[in-house]
């Protein structure tokens, strides 16, 4: 009992020693304003403490009192367990070397293109990490048991379980496709974390991208859910596929009497007092005329998405204010002068020919 308890306290101590240096090196790194993976805590902390204790028990297991018929199994129980724990700790340090690879590339930066397309590939390649790290771990578990036997059904269970996996491949086609279309998403990149797109007509944001479907985030907050072969075999808009910054158009529809170049020199004010306009696309031009208006073609660019919604609404907003307060009389109208006038010849000029 002395033994397994000093085994128990020197697993304890090792973590702590070790743990204490991370945090403490982590202080450093911050003060020094170095960009660090700071949750190592929080991925290692338990997985290590437990194969600390587990490693410092299996090294005093040979002086414990335990009878023969209860120690081999408790042994070998031991070594699959440590097998296990070494997996879940491989596992935190898979999560640990990707948010220390994702912290290098901020999705809030002006121009994020490069860290969203890090930010997708992360995602898909630790999943597929973590399956191969859980199938390496049970194929170690099956090799902690010295039984030959054990070896001869271990095969088989493998060999079965790759036929089973053939036959449900060929059942779960659409599981399949969408499988390889997350591969071709994640390398050829129609889609990244982040990315503004039009999806069946929704406007949103990709806000998660499994193994088997995209999560879009819709404007107004609701959740669009895609299967991956989606964007592989259907045409959608990606509309930060290269760059953040789009160009937006606000339409005018007026009178032909509207001075053009007043409204292109008011147009060019509002851009310039609103900090959503990049600096970069400011043109006022007539794109049409009709029997009736004449259409106004307002062109401006903005940062991003966003920032190009709302100075779409300010700019139509100022515009129709300034045409109500500057140019009341130049918003579409009806024309009945000519009409009304001939009626009313028309109607003098009766009752002489009748007299006729």
């Amino acid at each position: 009992m002395f033994l397994l308890s000093g085994a128990i306290l020197l697993g304890n101590i090792i973590h702590w020693i070790a743990f204490t240096i991370i945090r403490h090196r982590r202080k450093e790194s911050s003060a020094k304003d170095i960009r660090v993976p700071l949750n190592i805590s929080e991925h290692l902390n338990h997985p290590a403490r437990w194969v600390f204790l587990t490693i410092c028990v299996l090294i005093t297991f040979h002086w414990l009192p335990i009878p023969a018929a209860v120690s081999n199994p408790l042994r070998e129980g031991l070594r699959v367990l440590l097998v296990v724990l070494i997996g879940w700790f491989a596992i935190g340090c898979v999560s640990v070397f990707m948010d220390a690879l994702m912290r290098r590339y901020d999705l809030a930066a002006e121009n994020n293109v490069r860290a969203r397309r890090i930010h997708t590939q992360t995602h898909f390649l630790r999943r597929i990490l973590v399956g191969l790290i859980v199938i390496i771990d049970i194929g170690f578990v099956l090799w902690t048991f010295p039984d030959p036997q054990l070896w001869h059904y271990g095969s088989g269970l493998l060999a079965s379980a790759g036929l089973a996996t053939l036959v449900l491949a060929t059942a779960a086609k659409s599981t399949v496709a969408n499988l390889l279309a997350g591969l071709q998403i994640a390398f050829s990149e129609p889609i990244r974390i982040d990315d503004v797109v039009i999806v069946e007509g929704e406007w949103g944001r990709v806000e998660e991208i499994t193994t088997s479907y995209v999560v879009i985030r819709i404007w107004d907050l609701r959740r669009l859910i895609v299967p991956l072969s989606y964007f592989i075999e259907h045409p959608f808009q990606n509309w930060t596929r290269e760059r953040s910054e789009l160009l937006g158009t606000a339409f005018l529809y007026t009178d032909y009497t509207v001075p053009v170049d007043a409204i292109r020199e008011h147009f060019a004010k509002v851009l310039e007092a609103s900090p959503l306009w990049d600096r970069k696309v400011c043109s006022t031009q007539v794109t049409n005329l009709s029997e009736r208006t004449m259409e106004i073609r307002c062109l401006l660019s903005a940062r991003n998405a966003s920032d190009l919604f709302d100075l779409r609404c300010i700019a139509r907003e100022e515009m129709v204010k300034f045409i109500q307060q500057n140019y009341p009389e130049a918003f579409p109208r009806t024309r009945f002068e000519a009409l009304l006038g001939k009626a009313e010849s028309t109607s003098a000029a009766s009752p002489a020919s009748l007299g006729q």
